[in-house]
């Protein structure tokens, strides 16, 4: 499935400040926007596409905070947080910590990317030695223009917080809760340049591997990209995927409001028909629903290839218009 503005930002998606823990650069957004947005047989397509990128695309966000790092592979120039982990045990002397004992620091240490920039990773953790993570442990990665060689340029400041963790951090099986914060962190590709500022909080669970769950929530976040802005607010989006068949199945859900500049306003969606699909095609079964005011579209997967649109113009349960595309259309 192809990569939109929404999971751009170091391969994924962020907007503005949660509620959650963390420190840094988020802004508060209280309350939920009122829906504005009129939908009509003019810009049903049009909402349908924004919605449907902002809601769905932005689960992949988790894969930044948790299967790129703590599981093998890369993400923005750091791998693994191994290295980091190490560091901290030195200074720990070899002994595991006990309860209530102060968390041990992370040295600052900073590695080249592929083609240019650097990385720089320091935190604190309570257990370097076991390893284990705990929570209050956190981790700070900071971009310096972070090119890898891979299409994207990473700039700025990222700090993960450990909310709650379950499991075996060696054996990469564990359930973890994270939130991540942002002050100004960008990441341009090619001409588009994204810009997020806040914080998210995501769940990955690997105690099913090969299946993996991953979802994000928050009360408001944002992100700015070229001339257009997207903010969300009382979100909440998953991803399951089925390793345990080839290949793999998945399925997504979502919810939410949207505000965003290319809508001129605010509408509010929901899954109430699960997304399903195969491996990295597009869903070949499940129902979207947008709200807007005294209006409503729902999206409904006919296949992997085609979607159908049912517009209802004046919120009177029936169908005005059906407009008839395709998933490659409707992500283009």
């Amino acid at each position: 499935m192809q990569r939109t503005v929404v999971i751009t930002i170091a391969s994924s998606l962020l907007f503005a400040g949660c509620s959650s823990g963390g420190s840094g650069g988020g802004e508060t957004v209280v309350g939920t926007p009122d829906l504005t947005v009129s939908i009509t047989p003019n810009n049903a397509m049009e909402v349908a596409k924004v919605s449907w990128a902002t809601a769905l695309e932005s689960v992949e966000f988790s894969d930044l905070t948790g299967t790129g790092l703590f599981i093998g592979g890369t993400s923005g120039g750091v791998s693994k947080l191994d290295d980091a982990i190490s560091r901290s045990a030195k200074l720990q002397g070899g002994q595991s910590q006990t309860g209530g004992e102060s968390q041990i620091p992370i040295p600052a240490e900073t590695t080249p990317c592929d083609v240019s920039g650097d990385v720089t990773v320091s935190g604190e953790i309570a257990d370097p030695i076991t390893p284990t993570l705990t929570e209050g442990d956190f981790f700070e990665i900071d971009f310096n223009n972070c090119d890898d060689g891979l299409g994207d340029v990473t700039d700025g400041l990222m700090r993960m917080d450990i909310d709650a963790f379950n499991g075996d951090l060696t054996s990469e099986s564990f359930d973890m809760t994270i939130t991540l914060t942002l002050g100004t962190f960008q990441v341009r590709t090619g001409q588009d340049v994204i810009t997020s500022h806040g914080d998210v909080t995501a769940t990955i669970d690997t105690t099913n591997l090969p299946s993996l769950f991953t979802g994000i929530s928050g009360n408001s976040m944002r992100v700015d990209a070229n001339s257009s802005s997207e903010s969300l607010t009382s979100f909440a989006s998953s991803l399951n995927v089925d390793g345990t068949v080839d290949p793999a199945g998945y399925a997504r859900s979502a919810a939410g409001t949207l505000d965003s500049t290319q809508l001129a306003g605010a509408i509010r969606y929901s899954t109430p028909v699960t997304f399903e699909g195969i491996d990295t095609d597009f869903p070949n079964s499940g129902e979207f629903l947008v709200e807007g005011d005294g209006s409503s579209l729902r999206l409904i997967a006919v296949n992997n290839i085609e979607v159908r649109i049912e517009l209802d113009s004046d919120d009177d349960g029936v169908v005005d218009e059906t407009i008839l595309t395709t998933w490659a259309e409707l992500t283009a």
